[in-house]
Order: structure tokens, then C-alpha cells, then sequence
């Protein structure tokens, strides 16, 4: 059975080759969206191309003539947008909504013959020759580098180069594979996968089940600008006025994609920072009756969330699941209890009524979403990191001393 892991590593890249690496990125991801406008067809999932060797053989030649990328990164971009073809053709076959599939996020997948590996740096092909980049490793040990990638069980996979514009850092997701004949082991690493539930809210606009909050204060004081903003142009009511009004309409729309785009990023690299395989958020139908004191632009940001994680987390070995939300805000999360009522939840704060366990509630929530869809899995329960009072769901990722909610990580803005 096959076992997958995934380290993500900090880059030193030099300074005289992160143009190098941003142009690669840049004809990477023109590739990919080239390689998409072959596989799509607007008007039948029938007709579009899921095969990865008819979409290489009909543009490979034509992508190495049009860029500097090396024939590893080509073929790595045409495979992605097949990947990404396939997956929504699956979601329309559903019957779910669904659109050509765009790349816009900053990224390159590197396979074994476009990344060589050292034990303590990389070299990564570009459009300007190879280029090496040293590890910046945790001082604490062992870290998953040194559990996974310079283990000799493990076997390099194709993984994924990224850059985090907020703090300008370029970071290798590497992914690695092994087999193992042991079934006991197999049965913990393959059969049961690991689920981060996201609890959606207004005070917080995402909740992990791992304690990590996305607060919702600083996107709803843009929004609260934007709308001033426009209530003061309308009552000007002159054509300049009016012009400006669709200016700022497309300024709020780019903000509201990006701010979230952010948010899904961060939530998949927490799935992946976790070795989860899943990540569980609620049914998102019938939400606005669901949250009467949402606005708009919190349904709308909750659905982007959704949407963007769903076509963001394939790229990084992860999965997007919905469950039903009935009761998991009322719902003690302690395995050994699980007593449900309304009387559980007061606001932001979870006080069980039956053990007494008192916590965050939408933290509380998201343990619950995340559970549930374990169980609907039949998932045998497995040793998880615990967090304090016993009450992680052993099949959802938590981590420990998270149970009053506090552990808030701020969100880069536009």
C-alpha cells in the first residue's frame, strides 16, 4: 500500500536569481492555463480532454517553442491543467457548477529530474539554467524534512514551488511516496485519513479543528469602507461620480478574491502543515437562513472560501468535502460525550450541559464538522495529538492547549 508525505521547506534563493524564478513561474503558469483552454469544453463534459498523453502530444511542442521552460516543467504544467480538467469534469458529472479552470496562484511543480536534491539545498531548472537554493531548516528535531525526504524509505515526488508575496519567501512542498508491506502500519497511514474541519462564522470567518482562527474584522472593515465609500459617490449623483462608482466596484470585487484567495491558501498549507489528506467544511445551502446575521458579503465570502479550496488543495495532495451542519454548533466535541442541545451554545462560548467542557464555540463546531465526516467514512479511530481535557476527535487533527480559542493568526490583506 502506498504512503505519501509532505515537508514544506524555506528557500535561501540568491538574489541575483529570484527574477530567475518568478519567470519561470510566470511561463509555468501560462502553460498550465494554455494547456486548460485545450482540455475545456463549455458545452459538454464529454467533449472535454482528461487524458494527459492526448493534451502533451497536441501542445508539448508548441509550449517549448513559445517559452524558455525546460520539457520537465512543460510537461508538469500540461498535467496540471489535465488534473484540474478532470477533477471538474467529476464535479459536473454531479451535476455541480463549474467553469474552465484558471491558474493564477504563484507556483511550478518540480518532478525528480527538475529538482535534485542535496541534504541541505535544491537545485531547481529555470528559464535561465539551473539554479541553487539552501534549506532553511527548524533548529528542533527531527523535522518532517528529516523524517521524510532524507529517509531512505521515502521516494521524491513530483512537488510544488511557491512564493508568499506578504513576506516575500519562496517555500518547496515536497511530497514523497513509499511502500509498505506491513499492513498493520498501512491500515493507520492508508485506509484512515486525517480530517481538518473548517467551522465558517461571522465574528471569525474560518475556524480550523487544529485551534487556528481567520478572524473576520479586518474583511468586514473593508467592507464597511467600500460601502461608505460608495454612499458618499451616489450622493454626488454626477457622471464623474458615477464613473468613479464603477471604478471602485471593480477595485472592491479584485480586494474581496484576493483577501480570500489569501484565506484558502493559508487554510490549505495548515492541512498540509498537518499531514491531513481531507479538508471537511459544512454544507454551505441554506446558509443565509442558517446565519440570519450574516450579510452579503459574508455568504459571498463564504461560498469564494469554498470554491477557491476546492481547486486549490488537489494541487498540494489535499481533498475539499462538505458535510451537514445540523447540530455540530450544539454538539459537544469530546469523544466520550457528544451530548447535543441548545442550550450547549451561547454566542462564541461552548458550555456542554452534560460533561461541563466549556470552549470556543465555533472551535468547538469546527471539531464537530470535521468528525462527522469521519464517521461517514467509517474511519476506525486512530491515536491523535490531544489536545487538553481529552477531547480531540482522534480522527480530526487538533492540536493541544487551543481549547479557549485564542489562537488567532492574523491575515495579509490585499
Amino acid at each position: 500500500m502506498e504512503v505519501r508525505r509532505t515537508a514544506s521547506v524555506k528557500l535561501i534563493v540568491p538574489d541575483e536569481h529570484r527574477d530567475d524564478l518568478h519567470e519561470s513561474a510566470r511561463q509555468f503558469l501560462y502553460c498550465a492555463n494554455r494547456a486548460t483552454e485545450f482540455c475545456w469544453d463549455d458545452k459538454s463534459y464529454t467533449d472535454c480532454i482528461t487524458a494527459n498523453t492526448t493534451a502533451r502530444d497536441a501542445l508539448y511542442k508548441k509550449l517549448r517553442e513559445e517559452t524558455d521552460l525546460t520539457a520537465n516543467l512543460v510537461q508538469e504544467a500540461i498535467r496540471r491543467a489535465v488534473q484540474a480538467t478532470k477533477g471538474c469534469v467529476e464535479r459536473w458529472k454531479q451535476g455541480k457548477r463549474v467553469s474552465q479552470p484558471e491558474f493564477t496562484s504563484w507556483s511550478m511543480v518540480y518532478d525528480k529530474r527538475s529538482a535534485t536534491f542535496y541534504r541541505d539545498r535544491v537545485s531547481l531548472s529555470t528559464v535561465n539554467g539551473r539554479v541553487e537554493c539552501d534549506f532553511e531548516l527548524p533548529t528542533d528535531s527531527p523535522t518532517p524534512y528529516e523524517r521524510y525526504i532524507l529517509s531512505e524509505d521515502y521516494e521524491f515526488r513530483a512537488s510544488t514551488l511557491q512564493y508568499d508575496k506578504a513576506t516575500d519567501e519562496f517555500y518547496f512542498h515536497i511530497t514523497t511516496r513509499k511502500y509498505d508491506s506491513d499492513e498493520s502500519e498501512v491500515s493507520d497511514d492508508t485506509e484512515h485519513q486525517t480530517v481538518l474541519g473548517i467551522d465558517l462564522g461571522v465574528n471569525s470567518l474560518a475556524v480550523a479543528s487544529t485551534g487556528t482562527f481567520w478572524q473576520g474584522d479586518e474583511y468586514d472593515h473593508w467592507c464597511r469602507e467600500f460601502e461608505k465609500r460608495r454612499g458618499e459617490m451616489q450622493e454626488r449623483g454626477t457622471q464623474a461620480a458615477h464613473n468613479a462608482l464603477l471604478r471602485l466596484g471593480k477595485r472592491e470585487e479584485a480586494w474581496r478574491k484576493q483577501y480570500i484567495h489569501t484565506v484558502a491558501n493559508e487554510i490549505v498549507t495548515e492541512a498540509v502543515e498537518h499531514n491531513c489528506d481531507v479538508i471537511v467544511f459544512e454544507d454551505l445551502t441554506d446558509i443565509s437562513e442558517r446565519l440570519p446575521q450574516a450579510k452579503w458579503h459574508h455568504i459571498w465570502a463564504f461560498r469564494r472560501l469554498f470554491e477557491y479550496v476546492e481547486y486549490k488543495a488537489p494541487e498540494r495532495g489535499v481533498t475539499a468535502e462538505q458535510v451537514a451542519p445540523n447540530h455540530t454548533s450544539q454538539r459537544c466535541s469530546r469523544t466520550d460525550c457528544g451530548f447535543t442541545h441548545e442550550a450547549n451554545r451561547d454566542g462564541e462560548h461552548f458550555h456542554c450541559q452534560k460533561c461541563g467542557y466549556e470552549v470556543n464555540a465555533d472551535y468547538n463546531a469546527a471539531k464537530n464538522i470535521g468528525l462527522r465526516y469521519a464517521r461517514k467514512r467509517h474511519h476506525k479511530l486512530r491515536s491523535s495529538p490531544k489536545s487538553g481535557g481529552g477531547d480531540a476527535p482522534v480522527d480530526v487533527r487538533v492540536n493541544g492547549g487551543m481549547l479557549n480559542g485564542k489562537s488567532h493568526r492574523p491575515i495579509a490583506g490585499d
